[in-house]
């Protein structure tokens, strides 16, 4: 196959320490430039990732007419506006979660959803440990699945970081909670019916430091989860059904080239004794994701993928759900 030609928008954390490496590793990806409203912050980061070039704006990228597909991990209030302009530029889009923060605002991107392949970035469902678990729910071995329970949480009351500016997308359940609410979408296979929403605030910085949420999926399944930026670091998945109950250990932020474990217990015995611990094999998802997306760019794949923007409008959905119940104190439906 041949390379796609990439360009990467900000030289953000995630794109420095996660993205682009996963970038430079695989043959199927040609990293050919990297934008900051910032010349010199673009060219520091080019130099160092050994990128060939760098550009002081946004704009000047996307008017680069070799490259063929960005990433964009700008902060959220730009993903939609950004996207749109590379598509506009006929470049195809892997955005960064949240895609949106609106589900009208992820509407706005349809038409140009069928123009370009524009895809929401949850690089875990490319990952071993989320693909065997449904392969596991999928096979029946712990019965009807009846529960997704996720925990995710870290530590971080800086005021000036972007994740703690609620003008600007930043708080839990835009930064964490899109996770847990793919994680039942993904293991259960449907969409929720309705939700209802707890939701503590950080008096000084207005963001959503706690909350936790109750998500419906009828047919008597739920998924329960509670998201922290302010609580020490942790995270996990469980996905419990009529016979049996399956653990993810690390499920959001899997070490890059490392093998992640997953426990399946089919006796439900509460001493551990029926618990068996597998394996999976080495990966790194995020270039398991540039790598799919490039191939589906290659392949001329339809836009409208199970992970493009029908996906991405789904998640939208379910957050704004959850943030008209934080309002009304009650139960929402998920239009």
């Amino acid at each position: 196959m041949k390379p796609v030609v990439w360009g990467v928008l900000s030289t953000s954390k995630i794109g420095l320490e996660h993205v682009i490496p996963a970038m430079l590793s695989s043959p199927l990806v040609e990293l050919r430039a990297i934008a900051s409203r910032s010349l010199p912050a673009a060219q520091a980061a080019a130099r160092s990732a050994g990128i060939p070039q760098a550009y002081g704006s946004y704009e000047a990228l996307l008017a680069d007419p070799a490259i063929e597909a960005v990433y964009n991990p700008l902060p959220n209030h730009l993903h939609v506006p950004m996207t749109l302009a590379a598509a506009a530029a006929g470049k195809h889009v892997l955005c960064e979660k949240p895609f949106a923060l609106s589900t009208a605002e992820a509407q706005s991107a349809k038409d140009a959803a069928s123009r370009v392949l524009i895809e929401e970035a949850f690089m875990v469902r490319h990952h071993p440990q989320w693909l065997r678990a449904r392969e596991l729910v999928r096979a029946g071995r712990i019965g009807t699945p009846r529960a997704v329970q996720v925990f995710f949480s870290y530590f971080n009351d800086d005021a000036a970081n972007i994740r703690n500016q609620p003008g600007i997308g930043g708080g839990a359940l835009y930064d964490i909670g899109c996770y847990a609410v793919l994680a039942g979408r993904y293991l259960f296979e449907a969409e929720p019916l309705r939700a209802v929403s707890l939701v503590d605030r950080d008096p000084v910085l207005g963001t959503d430091r706690l909350t936790s949420a109750l998500l419906d999926f009828g047919s008597g399944r739920q998924l329960g989860f509670t998201v922290s930026t302010q609580s020490v670091p942790f995270q996990r998945v469980q996905v419990v059904g009529t016979t049996g109950r399956i653990e993810l250990f690390i499920p959001f932020n899997a070490a890059r080239g490392g093998q992640m474990k997953l426990a399946l217990d089919e006796g439900g015995r509460l001493d551990g004794s029926s618990i068996t611990v597998e394996t999976l094999p080495a990966a790194d998802q995020y270039r398991l994701e540039v790598e799919d997306f490039s191939r589906r760019v290659r392949e001329g794949a339809g836009c409208e993928t199970a992970s493009g923007l029908g996906d991405a409008l789904a998640q939208a959905r379910v957050i704004d759900a959850l943030w008209h119940s934080e309002r009304s104190g009650r139960w929402e439906p998920i239009a």
